[in-house]
C-alpha cells in the first residue's frame, strides 16, 4: 500500500496552566504534587488462574467462526485462472468453461464474476471467495481495462468500513479482497505494457503476487532469465508486490522460509485438473 504523506503535528509545550508554557518539572504534577509512577513488579503465582489459556479460547471461537478469504485472478484469456484456483485448493470450485462459438457476439467491457464455496480441511471452515475478470486483456483496445476492477477492490473496502461504523458488529461479513493473483503470458520477455499498467494501478490497493502462467512451456533457463526481467520492469516501474511481513519474534527457521518464498516471486506456476499418481 501506499504511503500517505507524513503528517505534521503541531509540537504542544508542557504548561502549568498559567499559560507561559514553562515546562512542570519532571515527576511533578502541575500542582507541584509528586507524579505517580508506573512500576511493574513480577510476581509469582501461588495457584491456577486461568489466563494462561486464553489463546486456546482464541484458537476454538477461530475454529468454530470459521475464516474468509477473498482471491481475485487477473489474467488474459488462456493462462489457466480457473485450472490453478482448482489446483491450489484441491477442489473443483471451477466447473468445465463453455466456449463460446467464434461468431458469437462478445461482452466489450470487463467483467467481474465472483464465486463462493464453504471448505473444509482437519476441521478449519474456509469460505473461499474467488473473484474472477473474463474479459481482461482480451480486447483490442485495453484501455482502462483496469477500472472495473479497480472500482471493484474500493467498494468492498466501502462496503466493510460500512460494517465497522454499525453500533453492532457482530455479524462482519470480510469481503475485501485479500490477494490478488496476476497472471502473466509465459513469453519469456519482459512485460507488456498492459501489464505494467494494471499492476501499477493496483500496487497500492491490493496484496498483489504476480505469477507466470503455463510455465511448464518455458526451459529452467528461460524461467530464471524472464523471472529477472519482470523484477528489473517492476523496480523500474517502482511497483510494490507482496511481501511476506517479518516479525519481531520470528523464529529463524520461519524467517529463512519467508526469504526463501520471497525470493521466487513471481511464481513460476503449472495448474491441473488432474492428479497422476506416481510409483515414487
Amino acid at each position: 500500500m501506499s504511503e500517505s504523506p507524513a503528517s505534521h503535528v503541531s509540537s504542544i509545550p508542557y504548561g502549568n496552566g498559567n499559560g507561559n508554557g514553562n515546562a512542570t518539572p519532571s515527576g511533578q504534577y502541575g500542582n507541584g504534587q509528586p507524579a505517580a509512577t508506573d512500576s511493574a513488579v513480577r510476581k509469582k503465582l501461588n495457584g491456577y488462574v486461568g489466563f494462561a489459556n486464553l489463546p486456546n479460547q482464541v484458537h476454538r471461537k477461530s475454529v468454530r467462526t470459521g475464516f474468509q478469504f477473498t482471491v481475485m485472478v487477473v489474467g488474459e484469456s488462456g493462462l489457466g485462472k480457473s485450472t490453478l484456483v482448482n489446483t491450489l485448493f484441491n477442489t473443483t470450485l471451477y466447473p468445465p468453461k463453455e466456449y463460446l462459438h467464434p461468431s458469437a457476439e462478445r461482452p466489450k467491457t470487463v467483467a467481474i464474476e465472483s464465486i463462493s464455496a464453504d471448505i473444509e480441511e482437519n476441521g478449519v471452515r474456509l469460505r473461499l471467495t474467488v473473484v474472477d475478470t473474463p474479459g481482461f486483456g482480451d480486447f483490442v483496445n485495453n484501455d482502462d481495462s483496469w477500472k472495473p476492477i479497480v472500482e471493484n477492490i474500493e467498494a468492498r473496502f466501502d462496503a466493510y468500513l460500512e460494517q465497522e461504523n454499525r453500533v453492532n458488529r457482530q455479524k462482519m461479513v470480510d469481503n475485501r479482497v485479500h490477494a490478488c493473483l496476476y497472471f502473466i503470458q509465459p513469453s519469456g520477455h519482459s512485460l507488456k505494457q498492459i501489464d505494467i499498467e494494471f499492476m501499477r494501478r493496483l500496487h497500492t490497493k491490493v496484496n498483489l503476487i504476480p505469477v507466470i502462467a503455463k510455465s511448464d512451456t518455458l526451459t529452467d533457463e528461460e524461467i530464471l532469465q524472464f523471472k529477472q526481467r519482470i523484477l528489473s520492469d517492476i523496480a523500474h516501474h517502482q511497483i510494490r508486490i507482496f511481501q511476506a511481513p517479518v516479525y519481531e519474534n520470528e523464529d529463524e527457521e520461519t524467517v529463512a522460509e519467508n526469504e526463501e518464498i520471497a525470493s521466487k516471486i513471481p511464481f513460476a506456476i503449472v495448474g491441473s485438473d488432474k492428479a497422476v499418481e506416481t510409483h515414487d
